[in-house]
């Protein structure tokens, strides 16, 4: 057995993968699958803001697409929203400040559904929160998890229109964050009766520590999947 640790990678099928946005545009992307049997469910990966560094490599996101194929039968979906780049690649288009990227997310959801991806749930980070929340809702969409919500775009409407959909939102919030601190972020997600709000003890917005990185994982996954809840530490190699 060997301990998993911030660089751990374990066995999964992983291929790149293409996104076409209605508009034309090809987004770099990768599936990550559990090595030898179905997905219970999948996450669509909505990466922090791309013009302060944020793309589909960001280390919560990675980690996730490394650990929980195998840990909890989960498909991971990342790409880069329109004109991101990392080492996967540069995707096509130009920063679109959360407008234009709605395509973006519409063409993750369309490529899940089409591929026949079980159970899809959007895990939003950052600016990904911001997406997930005015351009998520979606028949093909049993829910989301927001990590470190700004509500810097999302609006009182957005917020409402989750409510209406009836749709669970799990929202993740610092205890130090940067933006949205615990107390206000339960003012504010009051709007949403079926939101639940996870306030993470001395957690800072972007999540660095491996403490924190499991504190994450485990969340999503006591959600998305409790069968394969609670997470192991150790790998059998």
């Amino acid at each position: 057995m060997s301990d998993i640790r911030a660089s751990t990678v374990l066995p999964a099928r992983r291929e790149q993968v293409t996104l076409r946005t209605s508009d034309g545009l090809s987004l770099v992307g990768e599936l990550a699958l559990p090595a030898a049997r179905d997905p219970a469910a999948t996450l669509i990966c909505l990466h922090p803001l791309p013009t302060h560094g944020g793309m589909m490599d960001s280390h919560v996101l990675r980690k996730a697409a490394y650990r929980l194929p195998a840990l909890a039968d989960l498909a991971v979906l990342r790409f880069n929203t329109r004109g991101t780049s990392s080492e996967q690649g540069t995707s096509q288009g130009e920063f679109g400040y959360g407008e234009a990227e709605r395509l973006d997310v519409a063409a993750a959801i369309a490529y899940a559904r089409d591929a026949g991806l079980p159970r899809l749930w959007l895990l939003g980070w950052s600016f990904g929160t911001e997406l997930a929340l005015k351009w998520g809702i979606d028949p093909a969409v049993e829910g989301a998890i927001l990590l470190s919500p700004a509500l810097h775009l999302a609006t009182d409407d957005d917020l409402d229109a989750w409510a209406a959909s009836g749709k669970p939102l799990i929202v993740m919030v610092p205890e130090l964050d940067d933006y949205l601190k615990p107390a206000e972020a339960q003012r504010r997600f009051a709007r949403v009766p079926q939101a639940s709000l996870v306030a993470v003890e001395r957690a800072k917005h972007l999540w660095v520590g491996e403490f924190y990185v499991r504190a994450v994982l485990s969340e999503i996954v006591r959600r998305v999947n409790p069968a394969a809840w609670p997470l192991p530490t150790e790998w059998k190699d």
